[in-house]
């Protein structure tokens, strides 16, 4: 506004400058004229913040200008200003308006001053006005309509940086969603893990210490010896359990901490370790391994999808030992179609009891675990339990 200001007071002086040779006006008409000028240099002000008004009040001076002064004056050099101020900022109802404006304005002016008794021509016969109206219609149409579409540009181009602008944006904001949800995802994979590793151990732990304790205190159980050792035995697997897990706890904490070192590199769990899962929980558990048919009729699991498998035989087997009783048994079954491979784990436990409730609704971290890593490979999950005792799962992880 400060700079309209200036170029307003500008135009004011050198309208006011050029007006004092003019004394073919009386003084009273003199003074209209003044005060029109200054009504147009003043409604400047606001060229940039309210084109719209500006320019109407333009178009309404420049009509009395015709009507009363017919012939050129300073202020008409705000017209291509203000049309590109029109042009750039009012909306495509009004657009339309303007744009006639630029051609019939210009038209305007041709006549008003080409055809004007006090036109001082060279050639004052009709040729001659003809000549001059039509090079002020020419040259006022194409100093408006440059004006009109140098604004158009700009105004495209304002537009296009603030899509651009808006798009940066929305990119932005899609990459850190994409963070967070990466990150949500990662600790939640990281979470199952976790959980499969230190329920599972904890488990065989468990189990293995109050086998432990009981034969430490009950003289029934055996001679000295036969109690000595399967005390032993039972201390071993749970030394091995143990630094298993320890082990298995620090590759994970090792991925969450930023070092300059990489990452201790393993191999990923999958369907050829279940035979060694099964072996480590001799003595815990009584389970028994059947495959049916061959992986040679499908095509090789993706690693995830294997160690999907994996998770699942382990967390199904560490529930068997938390909720089945001490005399549960499981039965493990592998079996590999064309299409997908199924695992089944059936035990005869006490089933979805008071002590297991949280494997027969889905509410415990163990089968919601289960859920997420199947479902994420495509493959679905069954679990309940059997009608007369014991408690199935049954997940159908596809190969593709």
């Amino acid at each position: 506004m400060i700079l309209d200001s200036v170029m307003a007071f500008l135009v004011l002086v050198v309208a006011f400058t050029s007006s004092d040779h003019d004394t073919i006006f009386s003084t009273a008409h003199q003074v209209r004229i003044a005060l029109w000028v200054i009504a147009v240099c003043v409604s400047w002000i606001w060229a940039r913040t309210k084109p719209d008004v500006t320019a109407a009040v333009l178009v309404a001076s420049h009509i009395l200008q015709l009507a009363v002064y017919p012939s050129p004056s300073p202020q008409n050099l705000l017209v291509p200003l203000i049309l590109y101020q029109v042009s750039l900022k009012t909306g495509p109802p009004r657009r339309t308006l303007w744009l006639a404006m630029c051609v019939v304005s210009p038209i305007a002016a041709g006549v008003s001053w080409g055809f004007s008794p006090s036109a001082q021509l060279a050639d004052t016969s009709f040729r001659g006005h003809l000549i001059y109206f039509c090079v002020i219609t020419i040259v006022c149409m194409a100093c408006c309509l440059a004006a009109w579409f140098a604004g158009s540009a700009a105004r495209g181009r304002h537009q296009t940086m603030d899509a651009l602008r808006q798009r940066a944006i929305d990119l932005e904001r899609e990459r850190d969603q994409s963070i967070r949800l990466a990150t949500q995802e990662e600790r939640a994979k990281i979470a199952r893990d976790m959980h499969d590793i230190v329920a599972h151990s904890l488990s065989v732990i468990v189990v293995q210490a109050d086998g432990g304790s009981y034969l430490a205190h009950h003289d029934e159980t055996g001679d000295v010896e036969t109690r000595l050792a399967a005390s032993g035995q039972a201390l071993d697997t749970i030394a091995t359990t143990a630094r298993h897990a320890l082990d298995e706890t620090r590759r994970l904490v090792g991925v969450l901490r930023d070092n300059d070192s990489g990452p201790e590199l393993a191999p990923t769990r999958g369907l050829d370790d279940i035979p060694g899962l099964i072996k480590e929980m001799t003595g815990t558990l009584d389970t028994t391994l059947t495959i049916e048919g061959s992986p040679d009729c499908h095509e090789p699991l993706s690693q995830g999808a294997e160690l999907v498998c994996y998770r699942v035989v382990q967390e199904a087997l560490t529930n068997v030992l938390k909720h089945g009783g001490p005399a549960a048994t499981a039965q493990v079954t592998i079996s590999h179609h064309c299409d997908d491979v199924t695992v089944e784990i059936v035990d005869d436990g006490r089933g979805a009891g008071v002590a297991g409730i949280e494997r027969a609704d889905g509410a415990g971290h163990g089968l919601v675990g289960m859920r997420e890593r199947v479902s994420a490979w495509g493959g679905t999950l069954e679990v309940g339990s059997l009608p007369d005792h014991g408690f199935r799962v049954h997940a159908v992880i596809p190969v593709h």
